[in-house]
């Protein structure tokens, strides 16, 4: 997506005629303008020139972002701070103070005397031509200063694009023109010495209106700018963590270089207190890292030789000497940073309510202003009084809140989320994440650790613990399996490590291995492999079925033909999985565990997680197939981090890439969580729900005004209840509206990804708890039995079997060789199937 800054725009209306303009392009196939950040994102192949041209024919300005930023010189990340420096408010402040020194004479002469009898000069006592002509000069001082709404509004209006500086300009306007042409008159009638005439006339002066009007639009685009200034602290805060140096090693010396001329290779060093510049691999020292930036993990993480150290972060202690892997563009930051502005820059599917609202509102408000004039006209109020009513509706009419209703609570929710280290990439991700219904998790890497590790040691008499440990180290340790740095590991962290080698050393390819130490035989592996070797005690075969039931691997060693003991090592559940899973759960989303695990390990894994189905036994390529699937009755999320996961996070509604897994990964998902762990997943929906919840109350906020606010100012309550509303405040209501969306917005710096008090159920778990309650009460388990031959067999198995406790009901069929047994409540698969063969016949299996 090519990126691109547009200038000009004030309101959503500019901002639909832009997206228009650039959309009827040939070969766009998409455009996307936000008027919050003042960028343009467009996809597809067309010239940037054609796309530039296209902007300035709709009447605004655009410029390549890349080509700013290199036409500046700027440093890396230098040039997108200053994009989001808030150029606005210093405007706009110089503007309202230069308008207040002419608005407030103003306001003297037009209101305080003629209304409150404040004193005026002598020599404008009585002169209502010399109070007159004053008052025209200070208005049009006023309307001079604030001509940028005059220029823009005509502008607009030229291209048949009005927008809100249109409805401005006209109200102003309107009001300044027939303050003009009721001076005139009254010149004339006080020429003719008509006194009761003059003073009529001296009552159609709007001078104040017109300079009160494009003042309080301006206080209003002052505190508006301020507010959109605050919504993109989070990414300015990112920005600010770029170091500008680093210290690199040439030859032989330390030499402080600009963070620019840093080359992936180069070698650097931080020291404490320092930032580290770019991404790295340590390749000598040791240090504890902050990293809270980038992951929103408070506790620094220690770091030594061999780990990866990322840009931004800070050394809090020790020598770090380490190599660049990732510099400029390619940083994990400088990733970070492109991330939350892309998502910025994109449009959620909920705005295009807005959008296609704004593209029409700014010529219906203009038409309702026109007739407004018209009906108060012909029934026959003055010109003066409908030209009032006319001049409320243009500048009560608010199209600003409708643009920021959605770009606003987008930027705000995106920078949360990436202080806590959960990435959206796309304001559609930040919008439909909260909408999930089913979340797919992969076991290896998301539920679990990824990295087995030993869980229990069991010797056999008369060995010990150690003594078998450093049997398995000898042997382990010319492996290369994935199990066997687990047992390397433990022996290390018990600190045996005997320096034997073992001889003629083999490994069977899922079985096991051997090799021969001090002239004796040993051998490792899994049962199969260890029931060739060595005789396997029953008490022993017992243990091993109930280590692989809690998803452990058994990992039997023996001498010659007598056997050590057993090792058992896991791939344990991260410490956070389990209060995930509740916490998913608790708002109404169904968890599902999806592995290529053996089935018994996977259900051990997923009942210790507590997740609500597991599909074992899935190959990489039939992950996305799972997920296809599940599709079709709900919205779902994969949470994955590997490359085999790349394809389901794709086919997935919601890609959720876990920060540590594989680029790949991270590439093919919607949100990528830095910190690695599953407790951010109910905190990225979170997240979503109340940004959407926050978009819906700026929209509601938005259309309420507009709905209220036209009638009220076109006087539609005037002959009920006789409310009348002064053009002056209907400016002032509509710099409000703007303000207070903004001001919604940024609720959302406050919100509380981790509190689960406001977690709300759904509909989606209520109805699967009162289908699981159904199920409860409807338990069905389907037994196969071979040997029945007639109905008196099928009558007889019947009997048995409704005469256990718990037993319901049974349907028998000698035919299909099955029995479908119906249970009020949870019976061992052992007592139904020793009621049958105690019958004689024979019961292959049980199924659910």
């Amino acid at each position: 997506m090519k990126q691109y800054e547009v200038t000009g725009m004030s309101c959503a209306a500019c901002s639909a005629r832009v997206e228009k303009a650039v959309s009827k392009l040939e070969g766009v196939t998409s455009c996307s303008v936000n008027l919050l950040t003042n960028s343009m994102g467009v996809e597809g192949n067309v010239d940037p020139k054609a796309i530039i041209e296209a902007v300035e024919a709709a009447g605004y300005q655009a410029e390549e972002k890349e080509k700013q930023e290199k036409g500046a010189g700027k440093a890396e990340g230098s040039g997108k701070r200053e994009e989001l420096k808030d150029k606005e408010t210093p405007k706009m402040k110089r503007r309202l103070i230069a308008s207040l020194c002419f608005l407030i004479p103003l306001m003297y002469l037009s209101m305080g005397h003629m209304m409150w009898g404040w004193k005026v000069p002598g020599i404008l006592e009585n002169n209502h031509v010399a109070m007159g002509i004053i008052q025209l000069l200070l208005t049009t001082a006023v309307m001079v200063i604030n001509q940028k709404f005059f220029i823009s509004g005509m502008k607009g209006l030229l291209h048949k694009a009005p927008n809100m500086d249109t409805l401005v300009a006209l109200g102003a306007g309107a009001s300044y023109g027939y303050s003009v042409y009721a001076l005139f008159a009254m010149t004339d009638a006080q020429m003719r010495a008509d006194t009761a005439l003059v003073m009529s006339y001296m009552h159609e002066f709007y001078f104040e209106s017109a300079a009160m009007i494009l003042t309080l639009i301006t206080v209003g685009k002052l505190l508006e700018a301020r507010s959109k200034g605050k919504t993109t602290d989070a990414l300015k805060g990112l920005m600010d963590l770029a170091p500008k140096t680093a210290t690199v090693v040439r030859g032989k010396e330390e030499v402080k270089v600009g963070i620019e001329q840093v080359r992936k290779g180069d070698l650097f060093v931080v020291r404490p207190g320092e930032n580290i510049p770019v991404d790295g691999i340590v390749l000598e020292g040791n240090g504890a890292v902050d990293e809270s930036a980038l992951t929103g993990e408070s506790i620094p993480a220690d770091k030594k030789e061999g780990d990866s150290v990322s840009g931004g972060t800070i050394n809090q202690s020790g020598f770090l000497r380490c190599e660049a892997t990732r510099v400029g563009e390619d940083t994990t930051l400088s990733q970070i940073i492109r991330m939350v502005g892309d998502a910025a820059a994109t449009k959620a599917p909920i705005a295009k309510v807005a959008d296609k609202v704004s593209g029409v509102f700014v010529p219906v408000v203009m038409a309702i202003a026109a007739v407004t004039i018209l009906v108060w006209l012909v029934l026959g109020e003055t010109i003066g009084f409908a030209l009032a009513r006319g001049i409320s509706v243009l500048v009560i009419s608010c199209p600003c809140a409708l643009g920021l209703a959605t770009p606003v609570a987008i930027m705000v929710g995106n920078g949360v989320g990436a202080k806590n280290g959960i990435l959206f990439k796309t304001a559609v991700s930040l919008e439909e994440t909260g909408k999930t219904e089913v979340v797919v998790l992969d076991k290896t890497g998301t539920i679990t650790k990824g990295k087995p590790v030993v869980t229990d040691i069991l010797p056999n008499k008369p060995f010990g613990e150690k003594e078998l440990l450093a049997y398995a180290y000898i042997l382990e340790k010319k492996s290369e399996h994935p199990l066997a740095y687990a047992v390397l590991k433990k022996a290390e962290e018990e600190k045996i490590h005997p320096e034997e080698e073992a001889e003629n050393f083999r490994a069977v390819s899922g079985n096991g291995l051997s090799g021969e130490i001090r002239g004796d035989q040993y051998f490792g592996g899994n049962l199969k492999f260890a029931e060739k070797k060595a005789v396997i005690p029953d008490e022993v075969r017992q243990q091993a079925q109930r280590l692989a039931s809690e998803g452990k691997t058994p990992l039997f060693f023996g001498r010659n033909e007598e056997l050590l003991g057993m090792i058992a090592v896991a791939d344990v559940i991260k410490e956070d999985s389990p209060q995930a899973i509740r916490e998913l759960q608790n708002m109404g989303i169904k968890v599902v565990m999806l592995t290529g695990d053996n089935e018994r390990t996977a259900k051990a894994i997923g009942t210790q997680a507590g997740v609500d189905e597991v599909i074992a036994g899935v190959l990489p390529d039939g992950k996305e197939n799972v997920i296809r699937t599940l599709k079709k009755n709900a919205k779902v999320a994969m949470v994955g981090d590997g490359i085999n996961d790349a394809p389901a996070l794709t086919r997935a509604d919601i890609g959720i890439a876990i920060g540590a897994g594989t680029d790949i990964a991270i590439d093919a998902a919607d949100i990528v969580l830095m910190k690695s762990r599953l407790s951010d997943v109910p905190a990225a929906i979170r997240m979503s729900r109340a940004t959407l919840r926050n978009i819906h109350e700026n929209l509601f906020w938005a259309f309420f005004y507009n709905v209220i606010g036209i009638p009220l100012a076109a006087g539609i309550w005037i002959p009920i209840f006789g409310w009348q509303l002064n053009p002056m405040f209907g400016a002032a209501a509509m710099s409000l509206s703007s303000v207070c969306v903004v001001s919604n917005a940024l609720r959302l710096n406050w919100f509380r990804l981790y509190d689960v008090s406001k977690d709300r159920k759904g509909k989606q778990k209520e109805q699967r708890e009162l289908k699981k309650e159904k199920e409860k009460k409807e338990m069905k388990k389907t037994m196969r039995i071979e040997g029945m031959m007639c109905g008196h067999c099928e009558a007889r198995v019947k009997k048995v079997l409704e005469a256990l406790d718990g037993v319901e009901q049974a349907e028998v069929s000698h035919e299909a060789g099955t029995a479908v047994v119906v249970l009020a409540k949870e019976i061992d698969d052992d007592i139904l199937k020793k009621a049958v063969e105690d019958q004689d016949y024979k019961v292959l299996g049980i199924d659910f």
